[in-house]
């Protein structure tokens, strides 16, 4: 029997920020039972556009299986509330949530923060990388059995299961732990785009960051190519620097106007698409070309053994075929007292406390 593709779409469409025109794209990529969708987010002026993690957490409660995985930049944000926000969206899909990391990278963005000026993309994306470091073990701080909600004796949560994160970085200090329990995923799903000219041996330092970024902690890559044989040679490199579990979907934008437009993109997604396991379509105009996903080109996928017939699992993680991650504050096993930074350092563990967030 082939392999099954993961397929996910972009949402993006500037200049719309009417609820009803959201909830149709979603409804249509869930009738195409599609893997997660996407949404771009920046802090430029133009193009307008709605909050990415907003929307989708109003998009939550109208989707049952769709994966929701908005773009949120780490540049003029804390990772303290990034991962919250995530986590939150998460809870309110009951474990379907992902987080797009994404960089500002432009002068109009600094000044409307006025903290900071613009800096190179290396020094952009090592931050980013800072940024889920301290998210991931945000999301560890509480076991997934910290919460007791003993009415008798008015006790909420287990202290002891909730940890300092303890987390010093070159562009964050975080102390943790987080306000929100565990997500039901254990960590959200994340992904980052690369381009197959960033893992080219001649790619600038900002390309190189970025790469080591996704290498360390995307679940799913998102992989920008010219061509088959392009996609091929970076998706290798990638599984060679970031594991076997990574996903990595090829990015193709597709205008569905005509039968041939999608007799080709039925053909590409029937050849195997070149050492990747699926495709991010990003539609030129998404309620047209979901509309045509959904009607032909899923269904002839289904036909031919490459595509799921439905939902399966739980969360996104079931979906994309990821193990759910063990908190690593938690007991190995009965009897051994947990990892944190300050057992690590031979110091007893602290009880939980206030948050503190240091830039």
């Amino acid at each position: 029997m082939p392999r099954q593709l993961h397929l996910s779409a972009a949402l993006d469409s500037p200049g719309r920020f009417d609820a009803d025109h959201f909830t149709a794209l979603a409804r249509l990529a869930e009738r195409a039972t599609l893997d997660f969708v996407t949404l771009d987010d920046s802090y430029t002026p133009e193009p307008r556009r709605l909050d990415a993690l907003a929307t989708f957490a109003r998009l939550a409660p109208v989707t049952r299986g769709l994966g929701l995985v908005p773009t949120v930049t780490t540049t003029h944000t804390e990772p303290f509330h990034t991962s919250i926000a995530v986590n939150t969206l998460d809870w309110v899909s009951e474990g379907r949530a992902g987080w797009l990391v994404g960089v500002s990278d432009t002068g109009a963005e600094a000044r409307a923060f006025g903290r900071r000026g613009t800096a190179p993309a290396e020094e952009l994306w090592a931050e980013a990388a800072d940024a889920a470091e301290a998210a991931s073990r945000l999301w560890d701080s509480w076991e997934d059995d910290a919460e007791i909600r003993d009415t008798a004796t008015g006790r909420f949560v287990d202290r002891a299961k909730l940890h300092h994160i303890d987390f010093e970085g070159p562009y964050f200090s975080v102390r943790g732990p987080s306000i929100t329990p565990r997500p039901p995923q254990g960590r959200p799903v994340i992904a980052v785009t690369v381009a197959a000219a960033d893992l080219a041996p001649d790619a600038g330092p900002g390309g190189r960051a970025r790469v080591a970024t996704a290498a360390r902690y995307a679940d799913v890559v998102l992989l920008d190519a010219p061509d088959r044989a392009g996609r091929l040679t970076a998706a290798t490199e990638l599984r060679l620097r970031g594991g076997e579990a990574l996903r990595i979907l090829a990015r193709i934008p597709v205008a569905l106007t005509t039968a041939a437009a999608t007799a080709a993109l039925l053909a590409e997604a029937t050849d195997g698409g070149g050492g990747v396991d699926g495709f991010h379509l990003v539609p030129t105009d998404p309620a047209r070309d979901l509309a045509v996903l959904a009607d032909h080109v899923v269904p002839a996928l289904r036909e031919r053994g490459l595509f799921r017939a439905g939902y399966t699992g739980r969360t996104l993680r079931d979906r994309l075929g990821l193990a759910r991650p063990a908190s690593r504050y938690a007991p190995a096993a009965a009897g051994t007292a947990p990892t944190t930074a300050a057992s690590a350092a031979g110091t007893p563990t602290r009880p939980a406390a206030t948050t503190e967030v240091t830039r």
